[in-house]
């Protein structure tokens, strides 16, 4: 039934859209972690990208997380000798995490999480009308 189709793909955008809030959320809460030791790392920001997989009980592309990576981009540097992570010139490294990138990220996994509720909800409706006609 193409209904039952249509739920478990828009479940899989809601798994999908899940992740992508989490790897968001994660690196917001890390945007100000610094190293530990003397020229250490900070947080490195975390990436998601998305594959289609085919779903062969329904016959159909659903999406799934391909894979959490890590934002390879360097890290910005500043003045700050007195910082326990500050290297021997007395520069420290900043997480490559830019809150404002975030916050659109995250707006926009709420807008396609939303979208694909708005799917489940419509494809629950036409079931239970279709249920509603076969009693009838």
């Amino acid at each position: 039934m193409d209904l039952v189709k249509a739920l478990k793909v828009s479940a899989s955008g809601l798994r999908a859209q899940t992740m992508r809030m989490r790897v968001s959320a994660e690196n917001m809460a890390n945007a100000d972690t610094m190293g530990e030791a003397a020229g250490g790392d900070p947080y490195r920001r975390k990436t998601i990208s998305f594959k289609n997989v085919l779903d062969k009980t329904i016959n159909a592309k659903t999406v799934a997380v391909a894979q959490v990576g890590i934002d390879k981009t360097d890290f910005e540097q500043r003045y700050d000798p007195g910082h326990p992570a500050a290297d021997a010139n007395g520069y420290v490294k900043l997480p490559n995490v830019k809150s404002m990138v975030e916050m659109m990220d995250i707006r926009e996994a709420q807008r396609s999480y939303e979208a694909n509720l708005g799917a489940i909800e419509a494809a629950k409706n036409m079931l239970s009308r279709a249920i509603d006609l076969l009693r009838g």
